[in-house]
C-alpha cells in the first residue's frame, strides 16, 4: 500500500491555449496569473514514478532543459496521449527510481485514473485548452 508520507505528488492541469500560445515546456503561472490563465488541475497521482519518468522523456523531447525534473511542466499534445495510451497499455511504463517515488509496482488504480486522465485531456484539447503535467517531490 501506498505512503501517505513526503514524495512525487503529480498533477494534469489546464489552462487556455491562448494563455500558452505555442510553449511546450516550462509555463509556469505566478499565483495572481490563475484566473487570467483559466488554470484547473483535473488529476493527480501519487508517487506513480512510471509516469513520471515518461513524463520526464517527453519533457526532454521537447525541449525542456532543468536539471532535475521537479516543478517542471511539459504540455501533452493530442499525439502525445496517442504514445501515452499505447505504452500504458503495452506495459511500457517503466520504473522510475528517486527520492521518495515510491517502489516498482504499478497499481491498478494508477492505470485506471491514468486513463480517464488521458480521456479528459483529449476532451479539453478538443475545448481549445492546454493541457500539461507537473509535479513536486
Amino acid at each position: 500500500m501506498k505512503g501517505v508520507s513526503m514524495g512525487l505528488d503529480m498533477y494534469g492541469y489546464t489552462m487556455r491555449a491562448e494563455f500558452v500560445g505555442d510553449r511546450q515546456t516550462d509555463v509556469n503561472v505566478r499565483e495572481e496569473e490563475q484566473e487570467q490563465a483559466g488554470l484547473t488541475h483535473f488529476a493527480y497521482w501519487r508517487k506513480f514514478n512510471h509516469l513520471h519518468g515518461w513524463m520526464e522523456k517527453l519533457y526532454r523531447e521537447k525541449g525542456g532543459s532543468k536539471e532535475s525534473f521537479n516543478c517542471c511542466t511539459v504540455r501533452l499534445e493530442l499525439e502525445d496521449l496517442v504514445r501515452l495510451e499505447a505504452d500504458l497499455d503495452g506495459g511500457k511504463l517503466e520504473h522510475t527510481p528517486g527520492f521518495l517515488f515510491g517502489g516498482e509496482e504499478i497499481y491498478p488504480e494508477d492505470i485506471a485514473d491514468t486513463k480517464v486522465f488521458i480521456e479528459n485531456a483529449r476532451a479539453a484539447i478538443a475545448a481549445g485548452l492546454a493541457v500539461f503535467y507537473d509535479s513536486w517531490w
